[in-house]
């Protein structure tokens, strides 16, 4: 049997450079599982092997690097997400007090779906099957722990098809989406993805109409604002209405007396 082939020095960078983007970004959890999956790599290689490795590493690693978006750091505490984990590959109910919502400092008992994670990570989960999904924010959980009792999940839930129904993390009512990019943002319309199930189509005017169907038109709204002039919202009436708000809101911040 042949021996199986060392990692490559491409292939380490991109670890490492995963595990860096994962510790900016504020994921200690995540950061120090593909830190451990290294070293493990590298405690199976030959040492000829990470001799001849190591130049081509360390230029490639000095040589590449992450910038740094603003945005929030997404909150990973590892006992959360360990019992979140546990909860889901037992397929047992979580019980937790949740510091979010309407009724704050409540305990609730879910059945986990499934985690979301972004610019703010998620965990998505049931009180009843009747009720549905909802998303619960992991900094707002506490006192987590595995009941052990049986989850009841709805069959055939899918949580990308879950994550595919709304702009962002926001879960509300459903619109068809229509926007026209003008012709001053037709390239970056044509490299950008909006939705994970958008339709982009040229027109011979130069602009670009972007088509999708999702929920979250707040969170369309606050992404609208990063393209200026360059965009028009042909419908849903919804969206035009709560960016029309979210102007004014703004307007009424920055206006001095």
């Amino acid at each position: 049997m042949a021996s199986s082939r060392p990692p490559t020095a491409e292939e380490l960078a991109a670890l490492t450079a995963a595990g860096a983007a994962f510790e900016q970004q504020g994921a200690q959890a995540r950061a120090a599982a593909l830190r451990s999956l290294e070293t493990k790599v590298l405690s199976a290689t030959r040492a000829a092997a990470r001799r001849k490795l190591a130049p081509d590493l360390e230029a490639l690693l000095q040589a590449e690097t992450i910038g740094v978006s603003a945005g929030p750091r997404p909150f990973e505490d590892e006992d959360v997400l360990q019992a979140i984990r546990d909860a889901l590959k037992g397929l047992s109910t979580l019980r937790f007090r949740y510091e979010g919502g309407s009724n704050p400092g409540r305990t609730r008992e879910v059945t986990p779906y499934g985690i979301l994670f972004g610019r703010s990570n998620y965990l998505v989960a049931a009180e009843t099957v009747e009720t549905g999904p909802r998303n619960w924010r992991l900094d707002r959980i506490f006192d987590v722990e595995v009941t052990g009792l049986p989850g009841e999940r709805p069959e055939g839930f899918s949580l990308q098809a879950y994550a595919d129904e709304s702009f962002g993390i926001y879960q509300d009512d459903v619109h068809d989406v229509v926007l026209r990019i003008l012709p001053a943002g037709r390239e970056d319309a044509l490299r950008w993805r909006f939705h994970a199930r958008q339709t982009v189509e040229p027109q011979e005017d130069g602009s670009v109409l972007v088509r999708f169907r999702a929920s979250g038109m707040r969170e369309l709204a606050w992404h609208l604002f990063t393209w200026g002039d360059r965009v028009e919202i042909v419908q849903p009436q919804a969206l035009h209405e709560m960016m029309l708000g979210e102007l004014e809101a703004a307007r009424r911040a920055h206006v001095r007396n």
